[in-house]
């Protein structure tokens, strides 16, 4: 059963281009995962200040394998190993990780036109 991961990242205004940025520089880095079935990236549209990285796995296991793998580790890191490694401070000032069940989908029939 799919499951869905969603990290709500609160984002200074000035900060939500560099957010979308960086994860296109990381575009792919999940999709050879084990059990990964999609991403997106939602900006917010409506005033607020939190972008939504959804994720979603083929079950709870393959989401802790990705959580425990070097890969994610890498992307991951502390401000300070980033730091120390030269790279930039984090654009989000807090995040959240939100876990859902599809309870009810809906996909377009594509059938002939009425």
């Amino acid at each position: 059963m799919t499951v869905i991961r969603i990290n709500a990242i609160t984002v200074p205004p000035e900060g939500g281009g560099e957010l979308a940025r960086r994860f296109g520089a990381r575009a792919g880095a999940v999709d050879g995962a084990d059990g990964f079935e999609g991403f997106e990236l939602l900006e917010p549209t409506d005033g607020r200040d939190t972008w939504l990285v959804i994720t979603r796995w083929r079950d709870q296991a393959a989401f802790e394998a990705w959580v425990a793998s070097p890969a994610f580790a890498h992307g991951h890191r502390s401000e300070g190993e980033a730091a120390a490694g030269g790279e930039q401070r984090p654009v989000g000032v807090h995040s959240e990780l939100w876990s859902y069940d599809i309870a009810l989908a809906a996909t377009p029939s594509g059938g002939a036109d009425a």
